[in-house]
């Protein structure tokens, strides 16, 4: 009777740390899209808290802001394979290139 009760709580255990590795996986995948859709372009990210599109000054001060914190990303990861930060035509081509992947263009 003993050694029933023991296997069942064991597979019980056993299940409940497979469940909640299964969650901890699709909570970093919803973790990943949502970082994939907050990288999308400015345009498409330019949306009020209903989801409709902003429009007029509050589209242009929200372009604005965005691509000053994409500029400051960009500056951020224009660094080299030993993590030194790079200078003059690397730098410069790392951030057009990073710029033009935050705008969404290709």
């Amino acid at each position: 009777m003993k050694k029933t009760t023991f296997s069942r709580l064991l597979a019980a255990l056993v299940l409940g740390v497979g469940v909640q590795a299964m969650a901890h996986a699709a909570e970093a995948k919803a973790a990943e899209a949502a970082g994939a859709s907050a990288a999308g372009s400015c345009e498409d990210r330019a949306v009020d808290k209903n989801g409709k599109k902003l429009a007029g000054a509050a589209k242009a001060s929200f372009l604005k802001k965005c691509a000053a914190e994409t500029k400051n990303s960009c500056e951020d990861k224009a660094v080299d394979k030993n993590g030194k930060k790079l200078a003059g035509a690397a730098k410069a081509s790392s951030m057009k290139k990073c710029e033009a992947d935050a705008a969404g263009a290709k």
